[in-house]
C-alpha cells in the first residue's frame, strides 16, 4: 500500500480534486476504512441515474432516522452538481460530514460549488511523488512513463503504452465529449497533440490556432478546459508590475510526463540522457513535482518563469512567503556548467536577497560564485525546507513520510 502525502482534515467536510487515475477512490477507501460512512459512486451509471431522476432521494436517504453515518463519500460529484445544494443544507442542519471527489472542477464552477465556500476544505491529489514512491522511484521510468498510480501495476512496456494511450482516449470520451464541454470534438482532438508539443514553452496562441484551424479565443478556451479538467496548470510570466505581467503569455505544463508523451504520440521514442527531449522531460517533471508538493505541504508558493527581451531565461522563480525568493535553473546534465551558473547569477541584482539554485543530475553540490549548484534532490529539499505541516498528534508512519520531505540543506 502506497502512503499518500495528502492528509485531509477530519474536522470539516472536504473536496478532493484530481485528474482521473490519480487514486482518489483508492485513497478514500483506505482513509475511511475505520469510520462509519456511506459511499455513493456516481461513476456507477445506475447509481447516478437514481439520484438524477429523483432529486430528493439524496436528502431523504441521509436524514432517515435509521441511518447513523459519520461521513458521506460522494465519488465524482461533478456527475451531479445539483447534489451540492443538498450537501449545503445537510452541513448546515445536521452533524454529517462529506468527502466529495471530482476529476473536473468545471461543472462545479458553473454550478453550486460556491455554496460550500468555507464549509468544505479543498484538497488536491496528484500522480505519485518521489517521496510516495520511495524505493520504487526510478527517474528514467518516471520521465518516460509518468507516475499515475494505476501504471505501477504494469511491468511490461507495451502494457504501459496501452494504458497511457487508453487514458488519453478516456479523457476525450468521458471528460470532454460525454460532459458536453465542447461542441465539436475534432478540433479539440487535433489540439491535444499540439498542446503536448507546446508543453513547457511560452504559449503562442495564434500559431496554435493556425495549426488547429480555429480562432485565437477557441485555443484559449481549450487551454482553460485542460486546467479545469485538472490535466495541466499554467506558470505565469514574472514581472514586478502586475499590469505588465498580465500581458506576458504563460507556459503550460501537463500534470504528468507519461500522459504528455501519450498525447504527443512519442511513447515509442526512448529518452536518451544528454538529449534535448530528455532535458525537457526532466525540467517538466521537476516543475510538476514542485507543483504537487506545494499543494501537499500547503506552502503557498507562487511559481513564475522569466524571459528577457534578449532571451535570457530562468526556468522557475519560486516566491516563498516570508522567505527569500528562489531562482531555479534546471539542467539535465551530470556535470554542472559554470556558464549556466554565470547566466543565472546575472539575475540576482534584480532580485535582492534571492537564492540562486542550479539543479541538475550532478551528484556533487558546489558553490559557483553566488549560485548553489545542487543535485536535484537537494534542490527540492531546500525549496520546501521548514514547510511541512505540524507533526503533533500524527502517527509514527505519518511522521516518517513527512520528515522525508525536508532534509536540512
Amino acid at each position: 500500500m502506497i502512503h499518500r502525502l495528502l492528509k485531509p482534515s477530519l474536522s470539516q467536510s472536504f473536496f478532493i480534486f484530481g485528474p482521473r487515475g490519480s487514486g482518489k477512490t483508492t485513497f478514500l477507501k483506505d482513509f475511511f476504512k475505520d469510520k462509519i460512512h456511506l459511499w455513493i459512486d456516481l461513476l456507477n451509471v445506475e447509481e447516478e441515474d437514481r439520484y438524477a431522476l429523483d432529486p430528493g432521494l439524496f436528502h431523504r436517504q441521509l436524514t432517515a432516522p435509521e441511518n447513523h453515518y459519520d461521513w458521506v463519500v460522494v465519488d465524482e460529484i461533478q456527475k451531479n452538481p445539483r447534489l451540492l445544494d443538498s450537501v449545503h443544507r445537510l452541513i448546515e442542519n445536521t452533524s454529517l460530514k462529506f468527502a466529495l471527489t471530482g476529476s473536473s472542477a468545471r461543472k462545479l464552477k458553473q454550478g453550486s460549488a460556491n455554496l460550500l465556500a468555507g464549509r468544505a476544505f479543498i484538497n488536491h491529489l496528484f500522480p505519485l511523488t518521489r517521496i510516495e514512491m520511495g524505493k520504487t522511484f526510478n527517474l528514467m521510468d518516471v520521465l518516460h512513463w509518468g507516475t499515475l498510480p494505476s501504471l505501477m501495476k504494469f511491468s511490461d512496456e507495451q502494457d504501459k503504452k496501452d494504458y497511457l494511450k487508453s487514458y488519453a482516449l478516456t479523457y476525450l470520451k468521458e471528460e470532454i465529449w460525454a460532459e458536453h464541454i465542447i461542441r465539436e470534438l475534432e478540433p479539440f482532438r487535433k489540439f491535444l497533440p499540439i498542446a503536448a508539443q507546446s508543453n513547457g514553452e511560452i504559449l503562442n496562441y495564434s500559431k496554435i490556432a493556425r495549426d488547429v484551424g480555429v480562432d485565437y479565443k477557441t485555443i484559449q478556451s481549450y487551454f482553460q478546459i485542460l486546467e479545469d479538467t485538472l490535466v495541466g496548470f499554467m506558470v505565469e510570466s514574472f514581472h514586478h508590475s502586475v499590469r505588465k505581467q498580465q500581458h506576458q503569455a504563460p507556459k503550460f505544463y501537463f500534470f504528468d510526463t507519461g500522459v504528455k508523451r501519450a498525447l504527443e504520440n512519442s511513447l515509442n521514442v526512448p529518452l536518451q540522457p544528454q538529449t534535448y527531449m530528455f532535458g525537457k522531460a526532466f525540467e517538466h517533471w521537476i516543475i510538476t513535482e514542485i507543483h504537487r508538493l506545494n499543494h501537499y505541504t500547503k506552502t503557498d508558493l507562487r511559481l513564475y518563469y522569466i524571459r528577457t527581451k534578449d532571451n535570457a531565461e530562468i526556468d522557475l522563480i519560486v516566491e516563498r512567503f516570508g522567505k527569500p525568493t528562489i531562482l531555479l535553473e534546471i539542467k539535465s546534465g551530470n556535470r554542472c556548467d559554470p556558464l549556466d551558473a554565470k547566466k543565472l547569477e546575472r539575475f540576482l541584482e534584480n532580485f535582492p536577497g534571492a537564492i540562486a539554485i542550479l539543479a541538475s543530475l550532478d551528484p556533487h553540490p558546489q558553490q559557483m560564485g553566488f549560485v548553489q549548484a545542487l543535485p536535484w534532490e537537494q534542490a527540492l529539499d531546500l525549496i520546501f525546507a521548514d514547510s511541512t505541516p505540524s507533526l503533533k498528534g500524527r502517527g509514527k508512519k505519518e511522521k516518517e513520510i513527512y520528515t522525508q520531505i525536508v532534509i536540512s540543506p
